[in-house]
């Protein structure tokens, strides 16, 4: 008896650590992915780009869940999950280092550092997101990983302090000044902003590198799907016939592209005259109160979802949200500007919670599952680039009309399922 206790507190401690060390990760992509909304407005000023062209960085980065996600998921079920972290943190770092050739040549190679970064964090993606799942009890699985995302948030929060530091301190001339000065001096200006990015981006590759020295010698718990999940799979022929799953990744789909939207465009946003006005290194603070926001609701949630539904935690989160940038796109200066920082506290809990409940009960099938709904961040490619006609079109204020869509169909997928967890789980 006092072995079997020892035993099970044993197992208790070494998925209390492997939780500890995967949460690590969750902040590393989480401060890759937020630097993009400083890079942005810095390279759309470098290359004096439209917002379509400028939001080709986001195309590029999310563009690459779609592609690589499927051969991400195949890849780990042949070499497990650890290695399939190995694998994402030197890709990830092979993209970072890019960084440094790019920052000497043209926006296309930026583009191309962009993409190889985002495969090396997809490949992340698909092994930590499902891991944390089932690393636990399936009935607090949603709780269990918005507490990982909250660190995730917390990298995006850090990021653009940091990038407002690091990169945005070197301040991009505007076009009218820049004429002012001969070719050579233009190019010298030019070779002075892009360089910027070069040492934190060599900073970061060097951090993946040493993270994945650690993961290549730590030893992480093997896990099994449960029995009793795989039998719900008697009658099933098809992974689309679980509908909360295919909902679910339209649902990942439309989250992450309205919170990528907003993020992308924020800068931008608060530089307006009629909302703060702000110069970009000031603005880039403000972006880091939005994803600090999603940093804060996922302790909140972590806690509220021990004892409400998530489903209906995340259409009051959705619904709340979708009012949000509506006072944003009709309001202005102060107002406005809070509105939509304050949308990030709503998105908080929204991507744990749709991946989890997507997941509920695939069993053999949840490998898969998770690698179509990493597949669904192609949101965050497609729909910034949805506003940005949008927006070059109508202008910003009204562009944000996107996300607000995007949210409503959230809260029409969490009321859908709002009591898709039983105590009996």
């Amino acid at each position: 008896m006092e072995q079997t206790s020892a035993h099970v507190n044993a197992e208790k401690m070494s998925t209390r650590g492997a939780l500890i060390i995967i949460t690590f990760l969750f902040f590393m992509w989480g401060l890759l992915t937020s630097l993009n909304d400083v890079l942005i407005p810095h390279l759309k000023a470098i290359y004096d780009l439209n917002y379509v062209q400028a939001m080709l960085v986001q195309f590029c980065f999310f563009g690459a869940y779609f592609i690589v996600s499927i051969p991400a998921g195949s890849m780990i079920k042949k070499i497990g999950y650890q290695n399939g972290i190995v694998t994402g943190l030197l890709i990830a770092a092979s993209g970072c280092a890019m960084f440094y050739p790019a920052a000497q040549g043209s926006y296309e190679l930026f583009l191309f550092a962009f993409f190889i970064l985002a495969t090396g964090i997809t490949i992340l993606q698909v092994a930590a997101n499902p891991y944390v799942t089932v690393l636990g009890d399936s009935a607090t699985a949603s709780s269990r990983l918005t507490l990982t995302q909250a660190f995730n948030s917390l990298g995006t929060t850090v990021a653009p302090f940091l990038g407002g530091i690091l990169i945005l301190s070197v301040v991009s001339m505007s076009q009218a000044d820049l004429a002012k000065l001969s070719g050579a001096e233009q190019l010298a200006q030019h070779a002075k902003e892009a360089a910027s990015v070069q040492t934190p981006y060599l900073m970061l590759a060097a951090t993946l590198v040493f993270l994945a020295i650690i993961f290549s010698v730590i030893k992480l718990p093997k896990i099994a799907e449960a029995n009793e999940d795989i039998k719900v799979l008697k009658g099933q022929k098809s992974i689309f016939e679980y509908r909360h799953l295919v909902l679910g990744v339209i649902g990942i789909f439309v989250y992450v592209g309205g919170e990528v939207s907003i993020g992308s465009f924020m800068i931008n946003f608060l530089g307006e005259k009629d909302v703060a006005g702000l110069a970009t290194a000031d603005a880039s603070t403000y972006v880091g109160l939005y994803w600090g926001g999603a940093m804060v609701g996922r302790f909140i949630g972590f806690a509220v979802m021990r004892f409400v539904s998530p489903g209906k935690t995340l259409a009051f989160n959705a619904l709340a949200a979708m009012a949000l940038v509506m006072c944003a796109v009709f309001g202005q200066h102060q107002f406005a500007m809070w509105a939509i920082i304050a949308v990030g506290l709503c998105n908080s809990i929204m991507f744990p919670t749709i991946f989890s409940m997507s997941l509920n009960k695939l069993g053999e099938f949840t490998g898969q599952g998770s690698g179509l709904l990493c597949m669904a961040i192609v949101g965050g490619a497609l729909v910034p680039f949805i506003q940005g006609v949008l927006a070059d079109k109508f202008g910003l204020h009204l562009s944000f009309i996107v996300p607000a869509i995007c949210y409503a169909y959230i809260a029409f997928f969490g009321l859908k399922y709002a009591g898709m967890y039983t105590k009996a789980e």
